[in-house]
């Protein structure tokens, strides 16, 4: 069974077994309906119906549809990560940090390509979730830091930390212009969101 969001993300976090399946059915179903009717007319009662639960199930989790994509954006970038350590394990140190970056970013459009709601919420870029703290893209920075640092042997520390918060906001602006120029991504925009991102991580990383 997958990991559930973390407990901040939640009115109440699952303690059985049952209850987390339950959570998963609920945030499988508010991912399928993203894609087919979108964030606006998105319901709670709407992802009830489609999970096979009680509207009072997805209250126990959730006050609104908003916390619910919230906790589906914790779930993507969770998910996300164990894709790229999967990938850095299955490298075993093959190619250096070029080719965990590639990694980085191929799991990404995996993702984007593939994962039902994903389009829309990812890691929560399309729906703000809070403090400048809280941004998805400084979420997903943090989250790349602790994971690579050890991989690249390197100490997380703030410039650290700053630089791949600017390699991900960077690399974010471009993926999203190449969805909106093909479905899939438009792979020429790809070539170059990765050839930027190693020549500005070279000075840092060589």
């Amino acid at each position: 069974m997958m990991p559930v969001p973390q407990a901040t993300s939640l009115r109440r976090a699952p303690v059985q077994r049952r209850s987390a399946e339950r959570l998963t059915r609920i945030l499988d179903a508010c991912a399928d309906l993203l894609d087919e009717v979108g964030y606006d007319a998105l319901s709670t009662r709407a992802v009830a119906v489609r999970a096979g639960v009680p509207i009072g199930s997805v209250y126990r989790f959730f006050g609104n549809k908003r916390a619910m994509a919230d906790a589906l954006a914790q779930r993507n970038l969770d998910r996300y990560a164990e894709r790229v350590t999967r990938s850095l394990e299955a490298a075993d140190g093959e190619g250096g940090w070029r080719a965990a970056m590639d990694a980085v970013l191929d799991e990404y459009l995996v993702m984007k390509r593939t994962a039902p709601g994903f389009a829309l919420v990812d890691f929560g870029n399309q729906i703000p979730v809070g403090t400048r703290d809280a941004e998805p893209n400084t979420r997903v920075a943090d989250r790349l830091t602790d994971m690579l640092s050890a991989y690249l042997d390197r100490e997380p520390d703030d410039d650290l930390r700053r630089t791949f918060l600017v390699a991900v906001e960077a690399a974010d602006t471009l993926v999203q212009l190449a969805f909106r120029l093909s479905p899939s991504g438009d792979e020429r925009i790809i070539g170059e969101t990765r050839e930027l991102l190693r020549s500005y991580l070279a000075r840092v990383l060589d």
